[in-house]
């Protein structure tokens, strides 16, 4: 296990990593999650070999530590990830990020370009959205009623076991904090972000989610989307195949 401080107080961001060739492989996790969980079994396969990978946790989540007194906007998760990067000695990697790590790693690449040479985005969050209209519920509840008062148990029940074993794990102010945070989104937006962006850009839809919205305006800017067949929003769980073919690259 490796660490890099975040904030200046002492709190570490914290990966695993295994060794190989250049440039490094980054998976990040969505919200409520941690990287190993939903991308080792990715980066396990025989396609992968040989590549440097690093499975970051983000500030609140997994091995990663969570303090109280932390933002945990999009941009400081942003932040903390260029840390973990700058510690590793990591430039121009591939990102591979889901869900609000995909919006996460949007905000890295266009604050730190250098760090990034790829990104795979699967079903990453590129708007702001209402805080009724997240599929967890977290950012509809005030923080304290989040923390203290039953909201995160209730959300735990919501969501189902899949998910909540390791949203579980999870800091509950951190996990409300990045809720609210992603649904605010960026200024610029995430989507305008990313359509502005020269690097290698990959959106990965899952069939069964629907259409990408703005499909066309993201496919004009250069970012190649795919959908996934079979799959819903855990593309890397549904159908792992086609996610591995994409984070390697084969036409």
């Amino acid at each position: 296990m490796k660490q890099a401080e975040f904030d200046g107080r002492g709190s570490m961001i914290r990966w695993t990593e295994t060794p190989g060739f250049e440039p490094a492989r980054v998976y990040v996790h969505g919200l409520g999650s941690a990287s190993t969980v939903y991308h080792a079994h990715i980066a396990a396969r025989p396609e992968m070999a040989g590549r440097r990978t690093l499975f970051v946790d983000l500030p609140g989540h997994g091995i990663s530590d969570r303090p109280a007194d932390y933002g945990y906007t999009l941009e400081d998760h942003a932040d903390a990830l260029s840390a973990a990067l700058d510690e590793a000695g990591v430039s121009g990697a591939e990102i591979v990020a889901h869900s609000m790590g995909g919006a996460v790693a949007i905000v890295l690449a266009h604050r730190r370009p250098g760090l990034v040479s790829r990104l795979v985005l699967s079903e990453a969050n590129l708007d702001p959205y209402p805080v009724k209209a997240g599929s967890s519920g977290i950012a509809s509840y005030e923080e304290a009623d989040y923390v203290d008062n039953g909201g995160h148990a209730r959300v735990l029940d919501k969501i189902g076991p899949t998910w909540a074993a390791t949203m579980r794990l999870a800091d509950p102010r951190a996990l409300h904090r990045t809720a609210v945070n992603l649904a605010r989104g960026t200024t610029p937006t995430m989507r305008r972000l990313l359509e502005g962006m020269t690097a290698d850009r990959v959106y990965l839809q899952g069939e069964l989610s629907g259409e990408v919205e703005g499909r066309g305006d993201l496919e004009a800017a250069g970012v190649r989307v795919v959908t996934v067949p079979g799959a819903g929003h855990n593309v890397m769980f549904d159908n792992p195949d086609a996610f591995a073919a994409e984070v390697v690259g084969v036409p």
